[in-house]
């Protein structure tokens, strides 16, 4: 076994556990009933619908298969994924994360799906995909190992009633960070809630600060960190400072009530949130519709390059394991899900932006069946300027203690400066799993 995947966590037991759990049929192709049964992993239920669409669009296709969608949490998904690596039976079907491609795939995990395409259109990816959703599915290696999913942004949400009662006007693309602190300051004056609330988080905090001034958390060639970088330093001491505002909460108020749900109970005004989750909130807490909406992120007023604006993009992929007994099933079944049918389908489920380009109005039109309708063009509007969600090969090594410094500069624990060196020395010096 890998020590990679084992990692001193993983008892002999467990992996067999998450082999019954996740492994496809242990024998042959076809079971008794004349059908070939493809079990498909996902961590998120909000997404399940989806998936259960795109699945029966497949089915109908191919009446001699039947997919079955199953869904854990995302740690659970994690541990119990790595002991069926290690075991060798993987699901036949399943999402792969960029936090988690590359070690599957540089240790042979997963199935090498560059050729997938080949018989349809020889620059299928190329054409259809954006560079940021490729590289989301890509090796260490330059091969694909999954089909692109979904594709996604970093947007900024907003309480409309608490800019009515403060007489502050709705944010818009002229929005800087000057002007997301001013409201914020009006809107507690005003009501007494907090204003943008500041999280210590990468993806849905700093990073997109980091990028809007010009600054980087891993150089191009994701060899080196950029945290020394003025650029980078500057957006740091921004973002860590709001919460000295009397708007912003402290980081131990987010140890107790995750910002979403702060924002849902009408606690504070504004945050960011993954365009993923909007369809979910408004079918979650149908009682605030027609009380919030999203914009596009505020831009750094005087970047140290660049013109000041940037989202973190994201996004999925369709993996199959590289030894899986129904490989050729499981591979016609990526196959499907990354044609413009498959990606239709999920976006009009409403559960994901999907990666193939000029669909994103698929999912726009999910948001329909509500009384009040997000503006959710926004998230789509900031394609254009997205950057690719930060990751390496060591990243599983260093995201964890990143943010544990991260935590010690808001308490004070340690200067940012200090902070600042030593995450770049941590990055620097670790090395792939």
């Amino acid at each position: 076994m890998l020590k990679t995947f084992k990692k001193g966590l993983l008892t002999a037991a467990a992996a067999v556990l998450g082999a019954a759990l996740l492994g496809g049929c242990s024998s042959g192709t076809r079971a008794s009933d004349g059908l070939v049964h493809l079990n498909f992993q996902i961590w998120d239920n909000a997404q399940r619908g989806g998936m259960e669409a795109v699945a029966r669009a497949y089915m109908d296709k191919n009446p001699e298969v039947e997919i079955q969608v199953q869904v854990t949490s995302w740690d659970e998904y994690w541990t119990k994924l790595d002991a069926a690596a290690e075991s060798g039976q993987l699901p036949d079907i399943f999402w792969m994360h960029t936090n988690q491609i590359l070690k599957y795939a540089d240790y042979g995990k997963l199935e090498d799906v560059t050729d997938l395409y080949d018989d349809v259109e020889p620059d299928y990816y190329t054409t259809h995909f954006s560079d940021i959703s490729l590289a989301n599915a890509r090796g260490s290696d330059g091969r694909m190992y999954g089909v692109p999913k979904d594709k996604d942004t970093i947007c900024l949400v907003y309480n409309r009633e608490m800019f009515d009662a403060a007489g502050v006007a709705y944010p818009d693309e002229s929005w800087t960070w000057d002007d997301l602190k001013s409201a914020s300051a009006r809107i507690h004056e005003k009501t007494g809630k907090y204003g943008y609330m500041a999280y210590a988080d990468d993806q849905l905090g700093y990073w997109n600060f980091v990028y809007q001034a010009g600054g980087y958390i891993l150089n191009e060639d994701k060899t080196k960190a950029g945290f020394l970088d003025y650029g980078t330093r500057k957006a740091m001491e921004f973002y860590i400072g709001l919460q000295k505002e009397p708007w912003c909460p402290d980081q131990n108020y987010f140890a107790e009530t995750a910002p979403g749900n702060a924002f849902m109970s009408e606690q504070g005004a504004m945050y960011l949130e993954g365009n993923w989750n909007l369809i979910s909130f408004m079918e979650n807490n149908k009682e605030m519709i027609g009380k919030w909406d999203v914009a596009v992120l505020p831009k750094c007023p005087d970047p140290v390059r660049g013109d000041g604006r940037a989202t973190i993009s994201n996004g999925l992929c369709y993996s199959t394991g590289a030894k899986g007994k129904k490989l050729e099933y499981a591979r016609d079944f990526l196959k499907f899900a990354g044609s413009e049918e498959g990606q239709r389908v999920q976006g009009l489920s409403g559960a994901a932006i999907p990666a193939y380009k000029g669909l994103e109005d698929t999912w726009i039109s999910a948001f329909d069946q509500y009384d009040y309708k997000l503006d959710v063009q926004k998230c789509v509007d900031m394609f254009p300027y997205g950057v690719q969600s930060v990751n390496n090969a060591s990243r599983p090594k260093w995201k964890t203690q990143i943010n544990d410094l991260l935590l010690k500069i808001y308490s004070g624990e340690l200067s940012l400066d200090q902070g600042l060196e030593d995450m770049q020395k941590l990055v620097d010096e670790s090395k792939a799993l």
